[in-house]
């Protein structure tokens, strides 16, 4: 089988080039190793830039967002019993985020493609890819316990973090890692939200954060040991926990419930460069890992989309190579800036077992700081928010 572009992994990322690209006439095949189910069963992020918003807009998917998704101009920060309001309608020009959660996200992409008549390939496993530096690849995939061929003219290795897509280049790739010595413990659960924005709280027990997926349906985290099992942590210890971080108001409003998923992820951040590597373009966690402290994963993985879905764009309809060129530098410039982010939204608001009193006091004037300058708080907004793209 041939294609023009052959898209590896139906995530996000993935699902979201593959619109863009039907949309404008380009032919392409996803390939995912997984299920449906498995694909849509996990539950990730939940906090969009508008230049995320636009480009589902752009790709025809907004509808059920717009309905159900909530607009958020300001998160809470909460440290030694108060909270702090980072106002980012105000700082940064009237900029918001959106609330809507990945899960949700990837089924109307999913959807529109089915719709499309072009659903993703599942349970397609990719045993080799070859060639990249020819001018028609060749994947081949195990589908069925058959083995077939398809060439493209591009390959877009859009399969996260244990892929075989970087793996298949891992001789020419530079990595850049920093591993976090704890986890956060999540929970999802039918509850209202303990506020209307998102509360990060950073405590002497822990850091902790309120989030939600919609307007009874709640998603929150607290900081625990990367030894931790999930099994140590029944529900009524997860929200006698999260309880103690908070500040009295919050604590006292919090609704609990049993948890319908419940998971310990641990904390990292990454990047791989380059970006490029003949007609093999990696693009979001595929390339890079960001604590997810500051929400910018989903975000960096769409800006990858946003780069490389023009590129190819220029290249079929213009028939120039300039954005291919330019599209690794171009990721990375916003990757390491949200790199940045998310480290430091992490180290100000986590317990580090090594930092001891004076570390801990540290953060404190940091955050004090923070909630005290407008020119501190108009720089985490500003990030928050989401960076430029010019």
């Amino acid at each position: 089988m041939d294609t023009q572009v052959v898209i590896i992994g139906s995530g996000p990322a993935g699902l979201l080039l593959s619109r863009l690209l039907h949309l404008n006439g380009i032919a392409n095949v996803v390939l995912e190793h997984r299920s449906q189910d498995y694909v849509l069963g996990r539950i990730r992020a939940g906090v969009l830039e508008m230049g995320a918003v636009d480009l589902l807009h752009e790709a025809k998917v907004s509808e059920r967002m717009h309905i159900e998704g909530l607009i958020h101009e300001g998160i809470e920060i909460s440290f030694e019993g108060r909270r702090h309001r980072i106002d980012f309608a105000d700082l940064t020009g009237g900029k918001s985020v959106m609330i809507y959660g990945q899960t949700e996200l990837t089924r109307d992409l999913m959807d529109a493609l089915a719709e499309d008549g072009v659903p993703p390939r599942y349970e397609a496993e990719v045993v080799a890819i070859r060639d990249i530096d020819g001018p028609r690849p060749t994947i081949t995939y195990r589908q069925n316990g058959e083995e077939h061929d398809i060439t493209g003219a591009f390959v877009a290795g859009c399969d996260g973090f244990h892929g075989v897509s970087r793996a298949s280049v891992a001789d020419k790739v530079e990595t850049f890692e920093r591993v976090y010595p704890f986890g956060w413990l999540g929970v999802l659960s039918e509850t209202p939200p303990v506020s209307d924005e998102l509360i990060y709280a950073n405590h002497a027990r822990g850091f902790a954060l309120c989030s939600m997926r919609s307007k009874q349906v709640s998603r929150t985290y607290v900081q625990c040991p990367l030894t931790n099992n999930v099994e140590d942590w029944p529900d009524d210890r997860f929200w006698d926990e999260l309880r103690k971080r908070l500040d009295r108001e919050a604590a006292e409003a919090m609704v609990t419930g049993p948890s319908i998923e419940k998971s310990i992820a641990p904390l990292r951040s990454f990047v791989a460069e380059p970006m490029r590597f003949g007609r093999l373009f990696l693009a979001g966690d595929a390339a890079h890992i960001v604590p997810p402290t500051g929400a910018k994963g989903l975000n960096l993985a769409a800006s990858d989309i946003r780069f490389l879905f023009r590129a190819l764009l220029e290249h079929f309809v213009e028939g120039s190579d300039a954005g291919l060129n330019a599209y690794s530098q171009n990721c990375l410039s916003r990757i390491w800036k949200a790199e940045r982010f998310s480290w430091w939204m992490t180290t100000l608001l986590h317990l580090f077992p090594d930092d001891g009193p004076f570390g801990r006091k540290l953060q404190l004037a940091e955050l004090d700081y923070l909630t005290q300058s407008r020119a501190a708080s108009t720089a985490l907004a500003e990030n928050y928010v989401g960076l430029p793209f010019d």
